[in-house]
């Protein structure tokens, strides 16, 4: 038997067709529609491309046991999106839809939460069963598996670490209008910012001086060099999401947190810079979760969306 595992993303929407045991059979993309009528389009495009797949590989209909969808906004526990940006969509009863245009039974669930299911699955927190992913790329996302189970919470706002308030004294607005949430200090771009208004009250020498147009991959390039000022700042970036991620341990106590996201790349620096800002004043044992790397980057989310399928359908 088979399942098939949807991410839908702005631009592409990431397929993957896999055995019920969670093997991979093949993978592919194809571009999300970004028409006015995009909620039922994509769908319709996604239910061709589960029929031209099962054309390709000689699979009968029947042997397909369900859908799982991955998509970047809040989901309902009925599978309706409340809001999602991404796709210009308000809500939109995703599920239904979808169940409508392929046949089969549907589960839906917000895209960085699925990804977290789909690290916990086949990825960084394989083997465990109560896991919190943090990515860190141009913002912050997040989710949380307990029992491994997505929690979504009540409107599917559940995960969203990035926007745990770490300083309210921060006047900078983050992306979503609040101030002070974790995303301003740790994804790619807050590291940035704060390295960048550092950088204004530096005496010191510092080679982050000749970069040009200054990454977050620059920062901990050059913290691994030695360059004093980029390994103050990468420890004062992993302060803060460890002080971030401390209030999660204390509410999940999870086994392990898998960092995943294009920041993720810098490797052990962040793994080890978190193990020990993690465990301090805690109480234990809410500071002794792993802290490992995520391994399946953009295929978290379409393991993740086949699990749902695996656990629920199957």
């Amino acid at each position: 038997m088979y399942v098939f595992g949807f991410d839908v993303g702005g631009t592409t929407i990431k397929c993957g067709f896999f055995t019920e045991e969670g093997v991979l059979v093949d993978k592919w993309e194809i571009p999300t529609n970004q028409s006015a009528d995009n909620q039922n389009q994509i769908p319709a495009d996604i239910a061709k491309a589960i029929d031209e797949k099962l054309l390709e590989k000689n699979v009968d209909r029947k042997e397909v046991k369900g859908v799982g969808l991955g998509i970047p906004g809040p989901i309902s526990k009925e599978g309706d999106v409340f809001h999602c940006p991404n796709l210009k969509w308000g809500r939109v009863p995703i599920r239904r839809l979808m169940e409508e245009k392929t046949g089969y039974p549907v589960r839906v669930g917000n895209d960085a939460n699925v990804a977290a299911l789909g690290e916990m699955f086949k990825g960084g927190g394989q083997g465990h069963s109560d896991i919190v992913m943090v990515t860190l790329g141009t913002g912050v996302g997040g989710g949380v598996i307990v029992n491994g189970k997505i929690v979504g919470g009540f409107m599917g706002g559940g995960g969203e670490i990035g926007h745990i308030i770490v300083n309210e004294e921060e006047t900078a607005k983050c992306g979503c209008g609040g101030h002070g949430h974790l995303e301003q200090y740790a994804s790619a771009t807050g590291i940035v910012r704060v390295a960048k208004k550092e950088l204004d009250a530096y005496n010191g020498k510092t080679s982050l001086n000749d970069v040009e147009k200054l990454t977050a991959k620059d920062i901990f390039d050059h913290a691994k060099a030695g360059d004093e000022f980029a390994i103050q700042v990468v420890e004062k970036c992993m302060t803060i999401l460890a002080a971030g991620l401390k209030p999660v341990a204390c509410t999940v106590n999870p086994e392990v947190f898998v960092i995943g996201g294009g920041v993720s790349k810098a490797g052990t620096i962040i793994t080890e810079s978190l193990k020990k800002h993690m465990s301090e004043n805690m109480m234990y044992p809410l500071g002794e979760s792993e802290i490992k790397l995520a391994t399946l980057g953009n295929d978290a989310g379409i393991y993740g969306a086949a699990k749902m399928i695996i656990d629920e359908i199957l």
